[in-house]
């Protein structure tokens, strides 16, 4: 299912606004661990080991890209910190789908360019999936998790790290786009800066910012060829 195909449902099922978005995930991750249960469309245990979109358990702590949204096994390194590899939290992925606007615009500069790299972690994508479902429903959430597992690239983290913060850490990416303000807070910044080379960034301000020919001279050989991708394939 195209990403269009599941903006137009999430056009049609409901009219959530930001606010609406990052409030239930702050009840998500408020929820202790025995009561959140899974989500629909959240990898079933007896899929562990599959790498297809059906997702994956946390074994390992690397990673490698490979189209169909698969991970590296527990012997492969993590990648090094790179400008073109991007965690968005769970309220961006979850607000790129039913709300649009700044989270969209920023997800679609990801989603053009195939040497740029989306990074998240299960429990990072099960907390928007749960957004999803109490603002959308459990079938475009179900639907939304098989085409965002075949658009990331899935990382591990331990237990109770901070979803956005772990992938960011274990995948080398250098951006972690959030709409929460405790993160992009500067006495934040400076702690995260103290363990990962990556800064925490507003939707609205990464997409403003995103100069994707500046950056394909420094990830890349060549001069820039343009989006390579359909964002909204």
């Amino acid at each position: 299912m195209s990403w269009a195909t599941l903006f137009e449902r999430a056009d049609a099922t409901t009219d959530a606004a930001v606010d609406d978005v990052t409030r239930a995930l702050a009840r998500r991750r408020d929820l202790p661990d025995d009561e959140t249960g899974p989500v629909e469309g959240d990898p079933a245990p007896d899929d562990a080991e599959t790498t297809d979109s059906s997702g994956s358990s946390p074994e390992g702590t690397g990673s490698t890209h490979d189209g169909t949204g698969g991970k590296a096994g527990p012997d492969d390194p993590e990648p090094e910190p790179s400008p073109a590899r991007v965690v968005a939290d769970a309220d961006v992925l979850a607000a790129d789908l039913l709300v649009g606007g700044d989270a969209r615009d920023a997800l679609d500069g990801v989603r053009a360019h195939s040497w740029t790299t989306l990074v998240a972690s299960d429990p990072l994508l099960a907390d928007a999936a749960a957004v999803v479902t109490v603002l959308g429903g459990p079938e475009l959430a179900a639907d939304w998790r098989v085409r965002v597992n075949r658009l990331c690239e899935r990382v591990d983290h331990p237990p109770g790290d901070h979803p956005a913060l772990a992938s960011a850490y274990r995948g080398g990416a250098m951006h972690v786009l959030s709409f929460d303000d405790r993160l992009r807070s500067a006495g934040t910044g400076a702690a995260i800066r103290e363990h990962v080379e990556t800064s925490v960034k507003h939707p609205g301000a990464f997409a403003h910012l995103f100069d994707p020919a500046s950056l394909y001279a420094a990830v890349e050989d060549g001069p820039y060829p343009g989006p390579d991708r359909d964002p909204r394939a």
